[in-house]
């Protein structure tokens, strides 16, 4: 019997094709955005959350303002602290790289490779070995200053020419040239959102004063014990330094990232609601449309034996098979969107020579399409069950009258 009525559903949209196609269409709009946004959304979020957190959960930096400088002193009560394992200070600054014939914008980190490596879990050598802390000159470069595309640019004991800023009391007074070698060549990562190592010099921290000429700490980095102890850190911290120093704790970066990435999922699932409204209202109309042309059609069945039962579920399931059918085109442009829209990449400025570009697959799960195809086929339910009714409802001699 259930055969028999999806046949004579098929049957009857397809006597009808361009209002049905027309109907198709208004319900594909709903799944093809849903799917479309949410998987691109969703695979960028998940990076960007990834990225930050491989920073370190437990890891917290600590600059100072503008009319503050922090020290020994300032060291020395973070490293009071229970919850703080280690704190170290480090020097940063950004410099031009000469490579060949062009040059290179660089960020440079003076800090205690040890500290650096455990607040970034993920950072790991490709070449060469840690340089020893006592030999400043020594370096460790990022992987997209020793390699453009696949040509390598700069070997183990290569010698870098760095232009940087000359400070002195506190001001910029002109540029000055450094010369490092590269003792070790840092594996691919990917960006970090915050720093970019594959654009980075690391040196030792004593090179930043004797070498680089720094007299000012850039900030202190703290690792914490556990990465529970992060939040209550932070508020001890902000709690003694009030607004004088600033404070960032990586895992509240990657909370933060995605409670914005949850509020924009929240507003595409609301416009995709929008469009699902406006299809419900199109799965009605077409319905109610079709019940009227066909009353006559429903009295000879009623005549004949059919239940109102049978002649609801008929009707309903025109409607869902309308719903199935553009869900299904929904959903298969929505992935085609999706891989397209992803393509085109997306970049985020302000992070070495030229920011980084994200370029990702779109982030089509199960569960997505799962809970796309409820709720086209929820259209087709709640579009159809009006139209249903009142076909259900007709007397058989009143359709058989009707003309």
């Amino acid at each position: 019997m259930l055969v028999d009525f999806v046949r004579l559903s098929l049957k009857a949209l397809s006597e009808r094709r361009t209002r049905a196609a027309l109907t198709i269409i208004g319900i594909a709009i709903g799944p093809l955005v849903l799917v479309m946004m949410s998987s691109v959304v969703g695979s960028y979020s998940s990076y960007i959350v990834e990225r930050v957190t491989s920073l370190g959960q437990n890891a917290i930096a600590v600059f100072p303002t503008e009319n503050y400088q922090l020290d020994e002193e300032d060291l020395n009560y973070m490293r009071t602290l229970h919850a703080i394992t280690r704190a170290e200070p480090f020097y940063n600054t950004q410099g031009v790289l000469k490579r060949g014939t062009e040059e290179l914008k660089v960020s440079i980190f003076a800090v205690d490779y040890n500290l650096l490596f455990e607040a970034i879990g993920s950072l790991e050598i490709g070449e060469g070995t840690i340089p020893p802390e006592s030999n400043i000159i020594y370096s460790i470069i990022g992987r997209k200053i020793a390699y453009k595309d696949s040509e390598k640019y700069f070997g183990l004991e290569d010698v870098l020419t760095l232009t940087i800023p000359k400070i002195e009391g506190g001001k910029i007074t002109g540029k000055k040239t450094v010369n490092v070698v590269a003792g070790a060549i840092l594996e691919e990562y990917g960006g970090a959102l915050i720093v970019d190592p594959d654009s980075t010099v690391f040196m030792c921290f004593e090179a930043g004063k004797r070498l680089l000429g720094l007299d000012k700490w850039s900030g202190i980095l703290i690792l914490v014990n556990d990465p529970a102890n992060v939040k209550p850190t932070v508020s001890t911290l902000r709690q003694y330094y009030e607004e004088k120093v600033q404070i960032i704790a990586f895992s509240s970066i990657a909370e933060a990232i995605s409670s914005i990435t949850g509020a924009i999922n929240f507003i595409n699932f609301s416009t995709s609601l929008s469009a699902f409204a406006v299809a419900i209202a199109g799965v009605a109309a077409t319905m109610i449309t079709s019940v009227m042309e066909r009353t006559r059609e429903i009295g000879v069945m009623k005549a004949i034996g059919y239940t109102s039962s049978q002649i609801l579920l008929m009707i309903l399931l025109e409607s869902i098979m309308m719903s199935l059918v553009g869900g299904a085109a929904g959903i298969s442009m929505g992935v085609v969107g999706a891989y397209i829209l992803s393509s085109r990449g997306f970049t985020i400025g302000g992070i070495g020579e030229s920011g980084i570009v994200l370029q990702l697959s779109p982030l089509i799960t199960p569960l997505l399409i799962i809970q796309t195809l409820t709720l086209t086929m929820l259209i087709g339910l709640v579009g159809g069950v009006l139209p249903a009714y009142r076909a259900s409802k007709i007397p058989p001699v009143v359709a058989l009258r009707y003309e």
